[in-house]
């Protein structure tokens, strides 16, 4: 099968996923107009290289978008052919490229959970309310900024719904929680109201009542993720270098991602309800997790593969 073909079997199956490729779709078909050109039958990287300098003078990120394109389908390709070979990621540099996030195990966060519970304070308020702050990201997604914004108020108990006001753009929506994610946040609310004893409108405080600061949640999380050996020490970065908060909400997406093909759903369908869950502008944003992580980008592989072929039966 030619690489034109190939080529379009894998922009079938795709589409199929939910991917818009128009841009793909023109890079990758000069690409194979150059592949044919030079009678190349396989992907490489010293066919990428060539290829690449043939083109106009561009910035780094295009080169370094059109690398991820072809590294994409010659991964596709490879799945089925070993002949491929996907020029690898770093080939080209690019200042811009989005750092790869770290997804933590269950017991990874079970031990976060654990070791925040035991900071130490006056009152016992930051020990209860970091615990609980990491854990409602970690079982949420929530951003960092979120989570801090939320008040008592944001959680009807009723429903068990919370509601996300100062999303990111401004933007509001629903969660509905889990109802044992809602008994621990009223666990949670009642503890802390009798250590500061009285009621709080912010839901995550400090000890003197003042709402959770990101300084105060990124330090508290910095030290717990060294007493845990996640971070090693640092003499010139007080809080280290390692995972971060904001991978507890890439941690929460990617499982999810992984939950849905091991389940066999469709991840099109699905993934409409994840951006939203999010709170994402585009699906574009909530896809790029398949390519950042090497399992789900595995398992996204070998869907699209078993697709591809059980539709030329």
């Amino acid at each position: 099968m030619s690489l034109a073909s190939q080529l379009d079997r894998y922009l079938a199956v795709r589409r199929s996923l939910g991917y818009d490729l128009r841009t793909s779709e023109r890079v990758l078909r000069r690409f194979i107009r150059f592949a044919d050109d030079a009678g190349a039958q396989h992907i490489d990287a010293d066919l990428f290289l060539r290829w690449d300098a043939s083109q106009p003078a561009a910035g780094s990120s295009t080169r370094s978008a059109r690398l991820g394109m072809v590294r994409l389908f010659a991964l596709w390709l490879s799945s089925v052919d070993l002949a491929h070979e996907a020029p690898p990621r770093g080939l080209l540099p690019d200042r811009t490229i989005r750092k790869r996030p770290y997804i933590y195990s269950k017991v990874e966060i079970g031990d976060i959970i654990a070791a925040a519970s035991e900071l130490p304070s006056t009152y016992g308020v930051r020990g209860l309310t970091c615990s609980t702050f990491f854990g409602l990201i970690a079982v949420t997604g929530l951003r960092i900024s979120e989570a801090l914004a939320l008040d008592t108020s944001d959680l009807d108990v009723a429903t068990g719904v919370l509601s996300v006001r100062h999303g990111k753009l401004g933007k509001e929506r629903l969660l509905p929680l889990d109802p044992t994610v809602v008994d621990r946040l009223i666990t949670y609310t009642t503890e802390r109201n009798r250590l500061l004893g009285r009621a709080s409108t912010p839901l995550f405080v400090r000890c003197n009542g003042d709402r959770l600061s990101e300084w105060s949640a990124r330090a508290s999380f910095a030290r717990v993720s060294r007493a845990i050996g996640l971070r090693e020490y640092s003499r010139f970065k007080r809080h280290g270098k390692g995972p971060r908060i904001h991978d507890l909400r890439h941690t929460f997406a990617v499982r999810t991602m992984i939950d849905w093909y091991r389940m066999g759903k469709d991840p099109a369908r699905e993934m409409i309800r994840l951006t939203t869950w999010l709170g994402h502008a585009s699906p574009d944003h909530t896809f790029w997790y398949i390519e950042a992580v090497p399992e789900l980008l595995e398992l996204a592989m070998a869907r699209a593969t078993r697709i591809g072929w059980e539709a030329q039966r």
